[in-house]
């Protein structure tokens, strides 16, 4: 399986999550129309890749016929729905500059939680789970 796409969206992921904390150093308040854009723009790419990721990658990886990639495939699939959901909530609550102006802090903090938990997560595919795909 040629797992070259997922690799691009994931860059293009790290990018759009570099460009929202460029714009959050800005200030929150100062920045909240952009920030809300960009959490839009950054939800359909994040939004993209997770249904890619769940039609195709994992049960690639589950059907492989080699039981530690199987096995990887369903981790995976299993962990991801705990760091989809809270980022969807986090995007569903941040995606409007009047919330952003009004809970600064609270932006800060959740972002920094859900965004580095995004981030590990795209870490860990690309050192383990693309390499083990790419074997088969």
């Amino acid at each position: 399986m040629n797992i070259d796409k997922f690799k691009q969206q994931h860059l293009a992921i790290l990018a759009a999550i570099d460009d929202l904390r460029q714009l959050a150093r800005g200030g929150v308040a100062a920045q909240a129309q952009a920030i809300a854009g960009q959490i839009v723009a950054m939800s359909g790419l994040i939004k993209l890749h997770l249904a890619v990721e769940q039609r195709y990658l994992y049960p690639a990886a589950q059907a492989s016929g080699v039981a530690t990639v199987a096995r990887m495939g369903r981790a995976y699939e299993n962990e991801m729905h705990g760091i989809a959901g809270a980022y969807l909530e986090f995007a569903g609550r941040w995606n409007t500059p009047v919330r952003l102006e009004a809970e600064p802090d609270a932006f800060r903090s959740e972002a920094n939680s859900v965004l580095h938990a995004l981030y590990q997560r795209m870490r860990r595919e690309d050192s383990e789970l693309y390499p083990a795909i790419e074997t088969l």
